[in-house]
């Protein structure tokens, strides 16, 4: 009997000491991981991470995460070896080539990066990180109509990815190198004036390496008077993060529009799906009128939020406007609904001749839905508003816009 017993703890007792020391590494994981998320220590997290692999070898989730530590660290060279012998030893997990792919990509070697992500997904094809890093490696290289691909199979897999949403809407604005479009804006006043006011615009947009630009020319019967206004806009890419907006126009029926208009704002791609917007519009008509405007929006699943303001203020006090947007998209970024509700008058708006006489001080409340849908390189846009506006101090009347839109791209 004894001699079973001992027969039995030598069998036994291999796989009690394997067992101790899988226990150990997984303690030296926790410790390394806790170490790297919390104290930033990536050295203390990399001798760590080591130490757990010298006790279990072959434990690639320790292996994955080195090399990952190797990264934030700036040691390309170590986590590029890591990776390399892990894809020696024929390893297929989806976090591997997660971590290998994004770090070829956050060193700008994507050409290296597609082909880690293209074996991911014959491996993963719904992964919608890998999907996600695809689209991004395109956007990067400017090749636009690819990540569009990307974006497209990932939002088939969950149209509900927040940050593919958000990514989205970028791509859609510069996947097509062309895009011609007509706006049309129909404006009627209980008692402000007599006069509907009507507004059409048509516009060209040319997508270069650098960014989008937009020729636009207005036309606008207003007070039944008619006039015309031209506008240039450009949207030059400062960065994977940043980009500009860069605009002016010019008018000689001033009155109808501004004589002059400017405006520059930088924008910025921000984490977790955040955006933020900061800059100033001008308007000249017989006198300049400054406007300083920031905005912050967030994409969270199929919604997109905005807040906007603007300041504008002189030598006696300061007006502001505020705006707030809600979209919920559906199927792409070019099909949503929206709504929207605020205070004041905006540059932005085809009733900003109102901004004369320092209207914009008075107040204005405003509410109004959006909804906008493509069908293949066509997007159709239909629109409402309601003002409330303080026309004269103390004196109210009410508006009512419709607008319609078009845009083909090619």
């Amino acid at each position: 009997m004894k001699r079973c017993k001992s027969f039995l703890l030598v069998l036994l007792l291999p796989i009690a000491m394997s067992a101790q020391q899988n226990s150990t590494a997984d303690e030296l994981f926790l410790k390394a991981r806790n170490t790297a998320f919390e104290q930033k220590d990536y050295t203390t997290s990399i001798a760590l991470a080591k130490e757990a692999l010298e006790k279990a070898l072959n434990y690639t989730d320790i292996s994955i995460f080195l090399g990952r530590l190797y990264t934030w660290n700036k040691d390309v060279a170590s986590a590029r070896a890591v990776f390399e012998d892990l894809h020696k030893k024929g390893v297929t997990d989806e976090d591997y080539f997660i971590a290998y792919s994004s770090m070829e990509y956050w060193n700008d070697q994507n050409t290296a990066a597609l082909k880690v992500i293209d074996e991911g997904l014959t491996n993963h094809p719904s992964s919608e990180a890998l999907w996600l890093l695809k689209a991004k490696v395109y956007f990067a290289d400017n090749e636009y109509a690819e990540a569009e691909k990307a974006i497209d199979n990932l939002l088939k897999i969950n149209p509900k990815n927040t940050e593919a949403i958000a990514l989205a809407v970028r791509i859609k604005d510069l996947s097509s190198k062309n895009a011609i479009g007509i706006i049309y804006n129909y404006s009627h006043f209980d008692k402000q004036f007599e006069d509907d006011w009507h507004i059409v615009g048509v516009s060209y947009k040319r997508t270069t390496s650098i960014g989008s630009f937009i020729l636009r020319g207005n036309y606008a019967n207003k007070f039944a008077t008619n006039g015309t206004q031209i506008e240039l806009e450009a949207y030059p890419r400062l960065s994977k993060t940043f980009y500009l907006y860069v605009g002016g126009g010019y008018s000689e029926d001033v009155g109808l529009f501004p004589k002059y208009r400017t405006g520059v704002s930088l924008n910025a791609n921000l984490p977790h799906s955040f955006e933020a917007e900061v800059g100033y519009r001008q308007l000249y008509f017989t006198d300049n009128i400054w406007m300083y405007t920031a905005s912050v929006g967030k994409y969270y699943k199929n919604f997109w939020f905005n807040l906007r303001t603007y300041i504008t203020p002189d030598n006696k006090n300061i007006s502001h406007s505020y705006t707030g947007t809600v979209r919920y998209y559906t199927k792409s970024a070019q099909d949503y609904f929206a709504f929207q509700i605020g205070t004041g008058i905006s540059p932005e708006e085809n009733r900003n001749n109102l901004l004369d006489n320092e209207t914009f001080k008075l107040r204005t409340f405003k509410i109004g839905a959006e909804y906008n849908f493509s069908i293949r390189e066509n997007a159709f846009s239909l629109g409402t508003m309601y003002y409330n506006q303080e026309y004269r101090p103390n004196e109210k009347g009410n508006q009512f816009d419709v607008t319609l839109g078009y845009t083909r791209k090619f």
